[in-house]
């Protein structure tokens, strides 16, 4: 096999902020494996939070020599899992599995054990923006079709947190809303909070508390008005093992569990626990959520957006523009780069 890298620049349509970070652009790193003439691809995003940058995904993708492996279907039996950082697997094996879809001519989610074609329900995230500009954009998603908005959460002020969720419940009083502190509360914040939420029909919350600490997380699910979802405490199996029925979600993010595989091992993992699955995504292009959206149909709970926040998406194949994103049908993951010639608005 034969393989190339090239880095690109996606830029967000606005600025993405949230309670430990503001977000406008990201570096994505493009992976392309070529056998007997045919090319998958897979797509690794830089992190600041993760502490990994364009260079350094790139050297790291090099370093795990697919050109010794004859084909994608033996690479993916031996890809070694841990000796890199998640992305960087994730990475690999989107691509990997993108070709070998494409080689028997059929969808990655036929290649996982989901022969039919599917649609789910995406989140949309609002960020922490004025209460004007996030009732606009809560009015606007729901005209568009978007049944689940997610509200960031975090702000200095946790009045404006609480504002900020009553504006979008009025202005789509009929979308389900997740809501996402990124960590910013402490323990009595949560629980002085979580129930004024519960009220405005919030229906889950994603880690309320900062992460390092699984057990005052599951604590606090234990007495909360509403599911708690872990994310930031829930990276990997191991994570996910100790936090299984304490909890009410885990947010799956294949960037941060080391890809498909290690995402279908942790919903094996947490099946009849209680404990449900939500699929989340870092800021990244089509090409970037495709492999989570052919495991969507397995998700209590879809963040799938990550591509619908780029001024533009240089690839295609997932949809989302009207709150549902689907596999194309088209073999391996379904997505095709955009031409310059082409409108990816």
């Amino acid at each position: 096999m034969k393989a190339r890298l090239r880095t690109v620049r996606l830029e967000l349509a606005e600025p993405l902020r949230i309670s430990r970070s503001v977000m406008t652009a990201r570096d994505a790193v493009w992976l392309s494996v070529e056998h007997d003439g045919v090319t998958g691809h897979g797509e690794a995003v830089s992190s600041v939070y993760y502490g990994l940058d364009a260079d350094t995904l790139a050297r790291l993708i090099t370093a795990v020599g697919l050109e010794r492996f004859p084909d994608p279907e033996s690479a993916l039996e031996t890809l070694p899992s841990g000796a890199v950082p998640p992305a960087v697997t994730a990475a690999v094996e989107s691509a990997l599995l993108d070709l070998a879809g494409k080689r028997a001519g059929v969808p990655v989610h036929r290649l996982l054990g989901t022969e039919a074609s599917f649609g789910v329900a995406t989140a949309r995230t609002i960020g922490i923006t004025s209460l004007t500009h996030a009732a606009a954009t809560a009015r606007r998603l729901a005209a568009r079709g978007f049944e689940v908005l997610k509200v960031k959460a975090g702000s200095p002020d946790p009045e404006d947190d609480v504002e900020r969720v009553r504006v979008v419940r009025d202005a789509a009083p009929r979308a389900r809303l997740l809501l996402d502190p990124n960590g910013a509360w402490s323990r009595a914040q949560a629980e002085r909070l979580l129930p004024r939420f519960a009220a405005l029909g919030v229906e889950a919350v994603e880690q309320p508390l900062p992460p390092g600490d699984p057990d005052a997380l599951a604590a606090l699910a234990e007495r909360s008005p509403l599911p708690v979802i872990a994310d930031e405490d829930a990276v990997g199996v191991d994570d996910v093992r100790r936090l299984a029925g304490r909890v009410h979600g885990v947010n799956v993010k294949l960037a941060k569990c080391g890809g498909v595989l290690a995402a279908l091992h942790i919903a094996e993992l947490i099946e009849g626990s209680g404990t449900e699955l939500m699929l989340g995504c870092l800021t990244a292009s089509t090409l970037g959520l495709a492999p989570a959206v052919h495991l969507a149909d397995r998700a209590r709970w879809a963040d799938l957006d990550g591509h619908l926040l780029l001024a533009h998406d240089p690839w295609r194949g997932i949809g989302g523009t009207d709150g549902v994103v689907r596999p194309s049908g088209l073999p391996g993951l379904g997505v095709q780069e955009v031409t310059a010639h082409e409108d990816v608005a």
